[in-house]
């Protein structure tokens, strides 16, 4: 299963990236930006996720993102998830082109970006072949499956108009943080470390090569759109409010 585990994490380290800048591309053209303006974006979009990418592979590869041995020991692979996600959408949002880049996106499209969640789906085989434990598997594998389908419902719902469309990708929100919660938590006490209580006959590999980058990469994505997704809507609550005011 290793070389299938292997050959899975190099696709979609492919296609998440280029999902996420077709996106923001998207945005970009409706945001009426010039022509050398969008290359500029596209092409430092695809140099940070590239390099991220190119960084995260080799650590993931040294061991760099298990389980802390002990408490106090630095938490590289939280690092990594957090701080990506914090970067995605401080670029996003933040900055000033960023910004214009992301109120032109339809929050359809930021929607739909979860919907590759279902990926997760990969944890459920390890669980059946025996290679990932049940505790983890599926809350992990079930809650990414759920999470894919509640940000294509949330998508459908606001590309249509539809007058429950923000509370469902509210819902949508909600439901992928929360299985990014579980997992982490999960994660870390069935896997070696200082806090494995777990899975103790048969370790976690999610913090192993090549399973960590979904933590160190994959993860750190879905979780940056979360928070664009989220700073959009509190927007365009408060623009309601005004108008209401």
């Amino acid at each position: 299963m290793f070389g299938f585990y292997e050959f899975y994490v190099h696709a979609f380290g492919i296609g998440i990236p280029l999902l996420a800048v077709a996106i923001a591309s998207m945005g970009a053209f409706r945001a009426s930006l010039t022509a050398n303006q969008i290359a500029v974006f596209v092409t430092a979009s695809a140099v940070v996720l590239g390099a991220w990418f190119g960084v995260a592979l080799p650590f993931s590869r040294s061991g760099v993102f298990n389980v802390p041995a002990e408490i106090g020991d630095p938490p590289y692979v939280l690092m990594f998830l957090f701080g990506g996600a914090t970067l995605i959408w401080g670029l996003a949002w933040l900055t000033p082109l960023g910004r214009r880049i992301t109120e032109a996106t339809p929050l359809s499209a930021i929607a739909a970006f979860q919907i590759p969640r279902i990926m997760g789906g990969l944890f459920l085989i390890g669980w059946i072949v025996g290679d990932i434990p049940a505790l983890f598997a599926l809350p992990a594998g079930l809650g990414d499956i759920l999470a894919g389908i509640a940000g294509w419902q949330a998508s459908r719902a606001l590309a249509k108009g539809e007058p429950n469309a923000r509370s469902l990708l509210a819902r949508a929100i909600f439901i992928g943080i929360a299985d990014f919660f579980f997992a982490v938590l999960f994660g870390i006490i069935t896997s070696p470390g200082f806090a494995h209580l777990y899975a103790l006959d048969a370790p976690n590999i999610i913090n192993a090569y090549p399973l960590a980058m979904f933590p160190a990469f994959f993860v750190p994505i879905f979780l940056g759109f979360h928070f664009i997704a989220i700073s959009r809507l509190r927007q365009e609550s408060a623009m309601e409010s005004k108008a209401h005011a």
